[in-house]
């Protein structure tokens, strides 16, 4: 084990990924993980299952450097391990080119968020980061999975890092606990979830894994089973961590993108579970097996953080 705060790799190197590819704005603090932190204009530095990863946006490149390992993480893997979570072997420009042609608005829009990818996350990470979700707004989801990390999860050698907890860690969380670090109703659904998925055969986590394999629908109605997993946080899993890409979670973002550009019949209606599903369904004919990556470039010119990027007469 690496002495606290020793810096591993000294050196940046290249991930080879061009702008068009990835951008690391349009892509760490958009609501997809909630585990990385901006720690300079242009760089961004986080955890990756047992490596601490700064990253470095460049004018057509990124950047990475490993600042720490925890155990299991051997250097000759780091790119790897980057280029799975970052879901490298999709391209996007080849996809961007087709929805383009198929939608007006991705069309307009696409130039002013460009490479504005889907992770690919730990299953377990990705869950219990949703469930913290509900409800709830992207910095406080932040400061949740920080403390749950922080005091579940294994220090890793720079010590204000921690890897994400395992199953086996959150077994250790009560109710009383977690209500006591400020994560109200949902700590009952934390702890539930992790009771459940400690019960499976094999293992909470290669069940969660094998869901990789199955369609999108068997694993969205598997992961509701669990407490506080509904139809968004599911979907939320499934895109994020589960590799459906035509995966869509239906927020009031999307709702109110979906009757604003794809849907207007349902205009001022109440978003409910089966309107959701008919507004996946829409954006799912209109942009195809990637669906879910399309969504969420169109998601993020929603957001408040990023809708100034787009000239007044593309905004919202």
């Amino acid at each position: 084990m690496t002495s606290p705060g020793e810096l591993l790799d000294a050196s940046w190197q290249s991930l080879d990924c061009p702008s068009s590819e990835l951008r690391l704005e349009f892509t760490l603090p958009t609501g997809q993980s909630f585990r990385w932190r901006k720690t300079g204009p242009q760089e961004y530095t986080g955890v990756i299952q047992q490596r601490v990863v700064q990253m470095r946006q460049e004018e057509d490149d990124v950047l990475f450097r490993v600042l720490a390992r925890g155990d299991g993480a051997l250097p000759g893997e780091d790119a790897a391990a980057l280029h799975d979570y970052f879901n490298l072997g999709s391209r996007m420009a080849d996809l961007s080119a087709h929805w383009a042609e198929r939608d007006p608005r991705f069309r307009n829009i696409h130039p002013y968020f460009p490479g504005a990818r889907v992770l690919r996350q730990d299953p377990v990470e990705c869950l219990f980061q949703f469930v913290c979700s509900s409800n709830n707004h992207i910095s406080r989801i932040h400061g949740m999975v920080e403390r749950l990390c922080r005091t579940y999860g294994t220090p890793l050698p720079d010590l204000s890092f921690y890897a994400f907890p395992t199953l086996e860690n959150l077994e250790e969380a009560t109710d009383e606990a977690l209500r006591a670090e400020g994560f109200g109703y949902r700590a009952k659904f934390i702890v539930g979830s992790v009771e459940m998925l400690l019960e499976k055969e094999g293992g909470g986590a290669a069940w969660l894994q094998q869901l990789r394999q199955v369609p999108y629908q068997e694993a969205s109605d598997a992961l509701c089973t669990l407490p506080g997993v509904g139809p968004k946080v599911a979907a939320c899993v499934c895109l994020f961590s589960l590799d459906k890409h035509e995966a869509i979670p239906v927020d009031t973002h999307v709702w109110q993108l979906a009757t604003r550009y794809y849907t207007p019949s349902l205009k001022g209606k109440t978003l409910t579970k089966p309107l959701m599903v008919a507004v996946e369904a829409a954006l799912q004919e209109r942009f195809g097996r990637h669906a879910g990556w399309a969504h969420n470039t169109l998601f993020i010119s929603e957001l408040a953080s990023h809708r100034h990027l787009l000239p007044p007469h593309l905004q919202p």
